[in-house]
């Protein structure tokens, strides 16, 4: 029997990168899968991957710094499948760069908007959801920079920082109640948020910054995110896990 077998997740900023990749694991692993995203046609497009490999799958579309918009995400999944067991609250964006004294105030309110403010979101109306449906594992996808720093990114350090720290406030809450609550820490990882932004050679330090001597891959992270959000890690919650190549080894 398939590990997510009769389940229902959430898969947030699914249209793209590691997002797509966690939907395509969840679905393969049995469960009903809801693909959210503001990209209508690469939310679609997931959708249309999950079906070929004869998964099961739904589209909404989604933004998830839209407190309204993540009530209706969990409000259209129990109507349409019944229930929620899992969730990956996945969506982020990487901002403008700049140091702290000239960083953008709208670029600030954009990045914690969507990267960490729609984590807090989505959990609140994912976990009433999943109480009502007697258990649930939630994976926050937050990055090596919630546990380091670096130049020229304040809002998304700042972000990442929270969504570990909120993630272990809301696993607390919940560990006796049977929901557990991780968040995993990708490092640089071929998505794209790099490719659409660097170029190769851009992208070849990156690759420098990880002992393992290349960048991650989406499916490398998913294949964590896929454990932490099965019975196989029953007794893991209140964690951060990096995915990182070494990373923050160092």
């Amino acid at each position: 029997m398939k590990s997510l077998a009769n389940k229902v997740a959430i898969v947030t900023g699914a249209g793209s990168g590691i997002g797509r990749a966690i939907a395509w694991q969840y679905a393969d692993e049995g469960a009903k899968v809801v693909v959210a995203d503001i990209d209508e046609i690469g939310g679609t497009q997931t959708v249309a991957l999950i079906k070929k490999n004869n998964g099961e799958a739904i589209f909404i579309k989604s933004d998830s710094s839209s407190a309204a918009d993540n009530q209706s995400l969990v409000e259209e999944t129990v109507k349409h499948y019944g229930g929620l067991h899992i969730a990956c609250n996945n969506a982020g964006i990487g901002g403008p760069l700049g140091v702290t004294g000239e960083y953008p105030i709208d670029g600030w309110n954009k990045v914690i908007g969507i990267n960490l403010t729609g984590v807090f979101y989505g959990m609140h109306y994912q976990i009433p959801a999943m109480l009502e449906s007697g258990e649930g594992s939630i994976v926050n996808v937050a990055s090596i920079l919630g546990q380091a720093g670096t130049k020229f990114s304040p809002a998304y350090v700042a972000a990442k920082h929270g969504v570990v720290g909120l993630t272990k406030a809301a696993a607390l809450e919940y560990a006796d109640k049977n929901i557990r609550i991780n968040s995993v820490g990708p490092g640089y990882i071929v998505t794209p948020l790099l490719t659409k932004t660097l170029t190769d050679e851009q992208m070849k330090p990156l690759a420098g910054l990880h002992p393992i001597g290349r960048l991650g891959q989406p499916g490398e992270v998913a294949e964590l995110v896929l454990w932490l959000s099965s019975p196989k890690a029953s007794f893991v919650t209140g964690s951060y896990y990096p995915v990182d190549g070494g990373y923050l080894a160092q």
